[in-house]
Parts: structure tokens; sequence; C-alpha cells
């Protein structure tokens, strides 16, 4: 699988996280060990990803991009039954406390890739595969020295576009003012996207509140939401909720 136009090599070495050493619960050890076989995608060496092969259908299939401990995840997924999901985290104890809902839950339409998820979209994913592509509360890096390690910035938006199918949709969102700004400048700024609201979007009911951002909003905090499309076509399939 190549993508010749795209040059990332700038952007490679750069992380756009940290490896913390969170606390694990026995629960989500268990899960590890016992779920991550059934629920968790293989990564291979030049293998790509094959979404009937995972989830037996062919329904769209919308990515996520560091779903913390998952609450928002499962819970979109729950109500969607007709869209397959894939959770892409490095967190270990996030992958096992999401793994240990989607075994209680019954949920057939969501699955985990336990890697880098840049590396994962750019090796394994292949190109116009998305119906969607969800980023909440990615790490802000506000020092300027860091604004390089956020995820989006020139050059891995790029790849993250050339994942999305016409008519899907990139939707972000941050309680960071500066990240917000610079988000929306540079997506209006990327070929082959349109936003579908004149500037930030209103709240999507259907995105879940997360306990984090309840408590963040009590406290006097906002989200700004930010929804793209990849320019579409007749005949391509879009998804609303």
């Amino acid at each position: 699988m190549e993508d010749k136009a795209l040059d990332l090599a700038p952007d490679k070495s750069i992380r756009t996280y940290v490896l913390r050493a969170g606390r694990m619960t026995d629960a989500q050890r268990k899960a590890l060990v016992e779920l991550a076989p059934r629920y968790c995608v293989p990564v291979r060496p030049g293998e790509a990803l094959d979404p009937r092969a995972v989830f037996g259908n062919d329904h769209p299939l919308v990515a996520e991009i560091g779903f913390g401990m998952g609450e928002a995840t499962w819970r979109i997924a729950q109500a969607n039954p007709a869209i397959n999901y894939l959770g892409l985290e490095v967190h270990t104890p996030g992958v096992g406390r999401l793994l240990c809902q989607i075994e209680d839950q019954g949920l057939e339409n969501l699955r985990i890739v336990h890697f880098d998820a840049v590396e994962y979209l750019e090796s394994h994913v292949p190109a116009a595969s998305l119906a969607g592509l969800h980023i909440f509360y990615p790490d802000p890096w506000p020092k300027k020295r860091h604004h390089k390690r956020r995820l989006l910035r020139p050059g891995l938006v790029e790849l993250l576009v050339s994942r999305l199918a016409p008519g899907a949709y990139l939707y972000f969102v941050t309680d960071v003012a500066d990240y917000a700004e610079w988000t929306l400048d540079l997506l209006r700024a990327t070929a082959g996207l349109k936003n579908r609201h004149q500037d930030y979007a209103p709240h999507q009911e259907w995105r879940p509140e997360t306990k984090f951002e309840a408590r963040a909003n009590r406290d006097g905090g906002q989200a700004f939401e930010i929804l793209f499309e990849k320019v579409w076509q007749q005949g391509n399939i879009r998804i609303t909720y």
C-alpha cells in the first residue's frame, strides 16, 4: 500500500503522546490477557486492515484516535450498531478498561488497535476506507516549542484525510481555545475538506459527555467542537446520527 503523494518524513520520528505508567486494576490486567485476543486487532507488518474480516460485515467504519478510558467510545458504539468502530490507543490501562466494556455490553461493532495510531493509519489502513474519524480531547501540547507534537499539524492532517472516503467526516473536540483555533485554521486550509458549519460546530448530541468533560463544564470550561467532511460526490456514503 503506497501513498506517493504523501511526504511525512519530517513527522515520523515525532511522537504525539507520552506513555505514562498508569495504574492498572486487576480487572484491566485480566482483560488484557483474556479479552485482547478476541477484541484487539492484530498488528502484523505489511498486513492491511480488512474490516470485513474484523467485523464480519460491510458496515461503515469509523476510527477514533486516542480513546483514553473509552467511556464515550463504547457508548457511541452501543447507540449505533449499524456502524463499526475501531479505537486506536497506546495506553494500556485504557485498553484494558475498554475491553471490559466491550465484553460487558456485548458490543460486536467495536474493536481495538493497541498500537501507535499514526503509524497504524499510515501502514495498515487503506486509503479512503474510513467513514469517519473521531479525535476527542487530544493532548494540546500548549507550549509553543511543543506544537510540533500536536496530532493535528501539517503533514499528519493530509495522512488522516487520505484515509477518509469522500463524504466521510472528521470530528475534533478540545477544551483548549488555542488548539481549537489552530485546528480550525489548519482544516480550513487543507485541500479536500469543507466545514459542515460556519465556524465551530454545535455540540453533537450523539457524542456522550464524559465524567471529565462534565466536571470541566461545571467548573466553567468550554468544549470547542469542529466537524469537517471530505469533499462529497454523488454516490458516496455520508453518515448522519
